[in-house]
């Protein structure tokens, strides 16, 4: 019998990238061996992520297509999200106190969904959310709940949601 020796090595307070770098590859590399739909989708315009920013001012002239506002100060709304494999995922929706019931939030929403689907061919969304934030938002405009994780953090709910987009 052939006994290996390991070694552990533990990072804690830094971020070695070369090795997070190659273990993303390795497992990438293991997945897409492991299932034909990720074979599938390798070197298609869905297996890169693509960014969707979309960003409300109180001034229309502060911000600008492709740029930065010249103040921040004016930001009263945005999402941030990105597209893969035929998936819009919106990582952040934010409206600020005293846009909030104005429709600001619904337009941005459908704003990122029609790109998504136009624009990238998604078919699905999903999104995360506690609950103290917008579970019954995005369910008032087509979202499913489809997966609830209690005490996440301690205290709070967390929802995944999903909606066909196209």
């Amino acid at each position: 019998m052939v006994r290996r020796m390991f070694r552990l090595e533990t990072e804690i307070d830094s971020v070695d990238k070369a090795r997070q770098a190659l273990l993303r590859s390795r497992l990438r590399q293991t997945n897409t061996e492991a299932s034909a739909e990720l074979r599938a989708l390798r070197g298609t315009a869905h297996e890169r992520e693509a960014p969707v920013q979309l960003w409300v001012y109180t001034d229309e002239s502060a911000g600008g297509s492709g740029g930065a506002a010249a103040s921040d100060g004016n930001l009263v709304a945005g999402l941030d999200a990105h597209t893969w494999a035929g998936w819009l995922h919106v990582n952040l929706l934010w409206v600020d106190a005293g846009q909030r019931g104005t429709g600001i939030g619904s337009r941005l929403l459908a704003e990122a969904e029609r790109i998504a689907r136009e624009q990238r061919g998604c078919r699905h969304s999903r999104v995360w959310t506690w609950d103290f934030q917008a579970p019954k938002f995005y369910q008032k405009y087509g979202y499913e709940i489809v997966c609830t994780i209690p005490d996440y953090p301690p205290g709070i709910t967390e929802y995944t949601l999903t909606k066909r987009i196209g």
